[in-house]
């Protein structure tokens, strides 16, 4: 193993990911959604819902707290909802049956809402809008999480990251597309950061007192403890905007739970007030709308891409290269990747030896 970073291709590295999963006991199909959720985190740059999550569901499998197998079940449906069990499974596999059941929904009645339950971590969340926006259609999916995120004036971990992703089509090279996290960073950015032994900035993590910590050592142990909080989009308080990073979480959370009879808050834990564990029972929210019920898709696109154009153009601040609109740098970092590979830093490439050694994939050569 090499202790810099290295680049492996991503058509070596998604083989070694499918060939991974199916020692693990995760079906063909169902192992090849996985990848390409993974390998499309890494394609935008998001390091922390990439590779790098391999081995952290393997060890949720062996633990018992997330299956193999994904069994997803329909067990209400309308014309334009439905609700899915996801049968504590592998959160990416509902995620994409329960996306595609909105869109067929959607292309029949306009619009398509799928609420999920008994799920689990299903990835990087604007995976699933842009599913939508591939058949020229609007997407957004949320979903709750372990609770890792203190309400404002709060420091107890009480919401998870909760993020929100939306997209749509423009009539640029790329769609417009936002993902991310209600908290100040996703938990990902607190196990990169560990990875490497460096320190977090100051404001995104708070101690029971509510005094920001920085020692990024034994944080993850201390977020899973209870005993530190991420802190909602706008930071401490309510002077540049906590509440409303509050708000946005508290509603994920209601989109996520309150729809479908599901776990929330507290409850949203892998293990019970007496220490057993349990499935985390994760829940998901999926809404796809056809344009086509309201406008022209064309004209949606240019209107979506005038817009996206005009941001552009604005007035930049004295000391900025240029203004970027969401999804661009995605695009653009996808063209990057595919030509050199994705970059692995030394803690993944151990991560991801130890489950070469335990599956015996020895014909997976990753370059390290």
């Amino acid at each position: 193993m090499s202790e810099q970073n290295i680049h492996v291709p991503v058509k070596q590295l998604v083989a070694f990911m499918i060939a991974a999963l199916l020692k693990m006991g995760v079906p063909q199909q169902d192992a090849g959604i996985i990848a390409d959720v993974l390998i499309t985190s890494d394609l935008w740059g998001v390091q922390s819902h990439g590779v790098a999550h391999l081995k952290m569901y393997h060890e949720r499998m062996k633990r018992g707290l997330q299956l193999p197998a994904t069994r997803w079940t329909v067990v209400k449906d309308t014309p334009t909802t439905a609700v899915v069990d996801g049968g504590n499974g592998m959160g990416m596999v509902v995620g994409y049956h329960a996306m595609q059941l909105a869109i067929q929904k959607a292309r029949q009645f306009g619009l398509g809402a799928v609420a999920v339950r008994n799920s689990s971590h299903y990835g990087i969340a604007g995976y699933y809008p842009l599913m939508a926006v591939k058949q020229g259609l609007v997407g957004l999916s949320v979903t709750n999480a372990h609770p890792s995120t203190a309400p404002t004036f709060g420091s107890e971990p009480m919401l998870g990251t909760n993020p929100i992703a939306v997209a749509a089509p423009t009539d640029e090279v790329f769609p417009y597309m936002f993902d991310a996290a209600t908290s100040v960073v996703p938990r990902g950015k607190i196990e990169i950061a560990a990875r490497a032994n460096k320190p977090i900035p100051e404001g995104w993590v708070v101690n029971k007192e509510g005094i920001s910590v920085t020692d990024s050592s034994a944080m993850i142990a201390e977020m899973d403890k209870g005993n530190v909080a991420l802190l909602p989009v706008g930071g401490m308080g309510e002077l540049m905007g906590g509440h409303k990073g509050y708000g946005l979480a508290t509603m994920v959370e209601i989109f996520s739970a309150a729809f479908q009879d599901g776990a929330y808050l507290h409850i949203l834990h892998d293990t019970d007030q007496a220490g057993n564990q349990q499935f985390l029972r994760i829940g998901h929210f999926f809404l796809a709308i056809d344009i086509e019920h309201f406008i022209p898709l064309d004209d949606f696109k240019h209107i979506t891409g005038n817009m996206m154009r005009e941001l552009r153009a604005s007035h930049k601040g004295s000391e900025q290269g240029r203004i970027y609109t969401a999804g661009e740098k995605e695009y653009y970092n996808t063209q990057k990747v595919m030509a050199e590979g994705v970059e692995i830093t030394p803690g993944v490439q151990k991560a991801l030896h130890s489950l070469r050694e335990e599956f015996k994939l020895d014909q997976h050569d990753l370059g390290f």
